[in-house]
Order: structure tokens, then sequence, then C-alpha cells
């Protein structure tokens, strides 16, 4: 547990280490304006583009081989990019990390969710990967402000190889493979068609954010994305063994978790994005100092990750969700009013805290919800799913809500928080289902869940 989430803990911090950093590895490499965004922009067209695709592989082929295969893949493409001496080596780098990211983050997950069956135990230990992958996030502000004031932007990459190392020495050792069950292929065309479609909606997302929704590029991809997503609809209705089942998706109970990570995510990455340059260009801080300007946000993190479990167990997932989202939507508001001479502690902190606090205490029922249900056969996709989702929002959310402008963008950041609410109280069922357990095994030795049969469940 504690190696699969510092694996995490890696993979989200390079979601954003690299934002402060921009403007050095911009003067060191030569990128021009409109190269230079394609640093970011690479890793998130791989990661995205890629999850639901490589989530499945997990299920069918092997989570941990998976999962030691993206691992790999990005400690080799970390140390590309660390020793980069041209625009294009940089950028390729990265997307090959955001590729390794998508093949290891759901196989991570999914290795958690199976290793940990019970409701109980699966609540916390997913409350623990939860808060972790947005203690990471925050870190890659910190470490990223850090790294690149005292020593070079380079070893925001090179200091993921220790971690690397670790891994793919201890992973074979301690935790056992896992597939879905029986003998089944990947559903080449269904693979196809969905990673064409979220690489086509994730690359238009980023180039709106550039250039404006009325550029010809984003219109066209955008209209692909759509293309392609119906053709996989069609044809995951004629498939005998279809990448992502129907019966998958008609789960309420994730179809409403990953409805709310949306938003939530629409609203957390236009944060982080605005509030850095705010903090920098308005409020004049230093990149040390913004970063370190994010040290509270992690203790706000992991206080509302010991929480979470907690609450969680006590009222359920509908309650705890809605105290998140108030959490949440009330930080936002108070964030939304810092302006140029604001003290730290008086206009920046409180709004910090509240903030990290209801999304210590969100995440992990989230990815709880997100992956109710799910089994040998389906844990993969659950968690590639889930991940797909934070970073398509976290796209929009760049694309659209960073384009309004900081008071603007954050004020409409709440109002995606709010609608998250109202989602998760109208329409999240009272009593959740919690990870289903095989009681009984019949004739063939497998479980009845695996057979596709009825299998219990119990809730929170």
């Amino acid at each position: 547990m504690i190696l699969l989430c510092l694996v995490q803990f890696m993979l989200v911090l390079d979601d954003t280490v690299v934002s402060v950093a921009l403007p050095s590895i911009r003067d060191e490499l030569g990128f021009t304006a409109s190269g230079l965004p394609w640093v970011v922009n690479a890793y998130f067209l791989a990661f995205g583009g890629l999850l639901l695709l490589c989530g499945r592989m997990a299920d069918l082929l092997g989570r941990r081989r998976i999962f030691l295969a993206g691992v790999a893949l990005f400690g080799v493409a970390s140390l590309a990019c660390g020793l980069a001496q041209e625009p294009w080596q940089l950028v390729a780098g990265r997307f090959v990390q955001g590729a390794g990211s998508a093949m290891a983050g759901p196989a991570a997950m999914s290795m958690i969710t199976l290793m940990y069956p019970g409701p109980r135990e699966r609540a916390r230990a997913l409350g623990v990967w939860g808060g972790v992958a947005a203690l990471g996030a925050t870190s890659g502000l910190v470490l990223s402000g850090a790294l690149t004031d005292l020593a070079s932007w380079r070893w925001i990459f090179l200091v993921n190889l220790p971690v690397v190392a670790v891994a793919l020495a201890s992973v074979p050792r301690l935790i056992p493979e896992s597939r879905a069950p029986g003998r089944r292929r990947l559903d080449v065309t269904g693979a196809v068609l969905v990673t064409g479609a979220a690489v086509a909606l994730v690359h238009g997302l980023l180039r709106a954010g550039a250039n404006g929704w009325g550029d010809p590029l984003v219109i066209g991809a955008v209209s692909l994305s759509v293309a392609l997503a119906v053709a996989f609809l069609v044809a995951e209705s004629r498939a005998q063994a279809p990448l992502v089942p129907g019966a998958f998706l008609a789960s309420r109970t994730r179809a409403v978790a990953n409805g709310a990570t949306l938003l939530f995510s629409m609203a957390m990455y236009a944060l982080s994005f605005l509030l850095m340059i705010q903090l920098q260009t308005v409020v004049g801080y230093r990149p040390l100092l913004a970063g370190l300007a994010y040290l509270p946000y992690g203790a706000g993190i992991l206080a509302g990750m010991w929480l979470s479990s907690r609450v969680l167990l006590r009222i359920g997932t509908r309650w705890t969700l809605l105290l998140s989202f108030l959490a949440d939507l009330a930080g936002l508001l108070l964030l939304s009013g810092v302006a140029a001479g604001d003290s730290y502690a008086a206009h920046v902190l409180p709004g910090m805290l509240v903030l990290s606090v209801g999304n210590g205490l969100g995440l992990p029922v989230l990815a709880v919800a997100a992956v109710d249900g799910t089994t040998e056969r389906d844990a993969g996709l659950g968690s590639a799913l889930f991940t797909s989702v934070q970073q398509i929002g976290g796209a929009v959310g760049v694309a659209v809500l960073a384009g309004m402008g900081y008071s603007r963008g954050l004020t409409a950041g709440a109002l995606c928080v709010a609608v998250g609410a109202v989602l998760v109280v109208v329409l999240l069922p009272s009593r959740t289902g919690g990870p289903r357990q095989s009681r009984e095994r019949e004739g063939d030795g497998a479980p009845a869940a695996a057979r596709g049969g009825p299998a219990p469940s119990s809730a929170p």
C-alpha cells in the first residue's frame, strides 16, 4: 500500500511539477511562445487519451504486469526529460511520461481496490490513495519552485528515478498478479475508437485554452471526438466482448461519482493554474515563495484525509460529499477575492485551508464511489474511468475557466462545485453499494460475480 501510494504521488506530482519551472525551461532550451505550453499539454494528452485503453489492458493482461511496464516507461521518459537539450526532446519525453502514467496509475488503483475488498477497509485505503493524489498535485508546485530556484529545472524530472527503481525492485515480491477471470480478447475496435475520441477531446480542450473556441482546429478536434465517441457506442453495442460493458455504465453510483468528479476537477485544476499566476504576477511572489505558499494546502489535505474515512463510515457517501463540496465552495469564493496588496495570512491562507480540508475530505470518497461494486473483472476499468474523468475535467477547467480571468474563473469554479453538490444530493443513491464479495464458489470455482451472476454487496 505504501509503495503503490508512493508511485501514485510521483505520477500525480508530474501533472503540476513543471508549472513553476516553465520560464526557466523556456530560457534554457529556447522554446517559442506557442511551443512552451506543450511541455504541459503533451503529458495531459497522452495520460488522458490512453487511460481507458490501459485500464482495460490491466484487467485482461495482468495488473501487476501493466503497472511495472508503465513505471519502467515513466522512468526512462523522466531520464530523457532531465537530459533534454532541444525543445522537441522534452516534449517527446513528456508524452512518453504521460503514456507511462496512463499504464501505471489505473493498474495501481485497481490493485489497491482488490487488496482491500471489505467496504470499511476499502474506504480507508482509497481515502489514503485519494489524499496522496491530491497531496501530489499540490507538492508538484512546491517542489518545482524549490528545485528551480535552488538547483535546476532538470531535477524536477530526475527525482523520479529513485522511486521508479524502488518500485521495479519491490512490487514483484510484494504484490501477486491479478487479472479478469477467463480468457478474453481486448476489444481492438473499441480501444482504437475510445482512445481516438479521448485524444481528440483532450487536444481540442487544451488548444482551446491557448487559442480560444473559435480556432478551426479546436472545432475540428472536438467534432472528431464526438463522432468517434458515437462510433464507439455503436461498436460496443455490437461487440461480443466490449471494452466497456453496458452493465458497467449502468451503475448510478459510479455515474454520479464520475459526474461530480468531472465538475470538481474543472474547478480545482483551474484554481491551481490561476492562483499560481495570481501569486506571482499580481501579489508579487517569487517562484520559491509561491511554491511554499502552498504548504498549508498540503496540511489541510492531510487533515481532510484523516477525517474522510471516519466521516464516510458515520454519515455515508452522499452527506460526506455534500460536506466536502460546501467546504470547497466556501474556499473558492474566499480565494476569488485575492488581489494586489493583500496579505498572505489574512487573504490567501483562510481560503486555502478551508479548500484543502474539503479536498482531502471529498476526493477519497469520490474514489470509493467511482469503483463501487467493481470486481476482479473490471477493477482496472473503473479506476481508469475515474482517472480519465479527472484529466478531462482538468483540461476543460484550464481551457474554459482559466480563460475567464482570476476572479471570474474561481467564481465559475465555485458554481461547478455547487452543481456537483446538487448532483450528489439529488441523484446519488441513499445507500451506495460496497465492493462485491463472493461468499460462495460454485462448480467451476469462480465467484458468482466473476461469472456475471448476482453478487452480494454491503454499504458503509
